[in-house]
């Protein structure tokens, strides 16, 4: 019989306890027992960035994280990034605006690599967004797109950050 430990995690502001397999992924907590369902097993081996989501702020991919390592952290997934009234975070806004998806499967991943390349200042340059997007993988090409969408909100970040300067 495996072995369970109970976790409390926080995800997306709200605390939640959990029982879950030792050997259980972080994303196949979120996914089959906190029911979100936005955060994608892709490839599964940490290749493709389908299943991104941010642990006490950093990315991380979920299908390589242990959810006993997120014990006590603040999970952020995808159904996390809009504001409470549901108006949608800048990033999820640029996506939307740039055509940035395409069948869509990639897109949560894509949208969180994005909000953390903004936030940890890799925005400067086409060049830039690429290499740090790099992880996150797009079957149906949409690249140009997504790299014109993170440019965008990168953008409305630096001007919003000016006006309360």
């Amino acid at each position: 019989m495996p072995e369970t430990v109970a976790i409390t995690l926080r995800v997306n502001g709200a605390g939640r306890q959990v029982r879950v397999d030792a050997r259980a992924t972080l994303l196949d907590v979120l996914r089959e027992q906190l029911g979100l369902g936005g955060t994608k097993k892709g490839c599964d081996q940490g290749q493709c960035g389908a299943c991104t989501v941010h642990a006490d702020g950093r990315r991380v991919l979920a299908c390589l994280t242990l959810a006993c390592q997120a014990d006590g952290q603040e999970v952020t997934t995808i159904e996390g990034l809009a504001a409470p009234d549901g108006s949608l975070h800048p990033v999820q806004e640029a996506f939307a605006e740039y055509d940035a998806f395409q069948c869509g499967y990639c897109t949560p991943g894509q949208i969180m690599s994005a909000v953390a390349c903004i936030r940890e200042g890799h925005a400067g340059s086409d060049e830039e967004v690429r290499e740090f997007m790099s992880g996150n993988l797009c079957r149906c090409g949409a690249y140009p797109h997504i790299i014109a969408a993170v440019r965008e909100a990168a953008g409305q970040d630096r001007r919003a950050d000016r006006a309360r300067a």
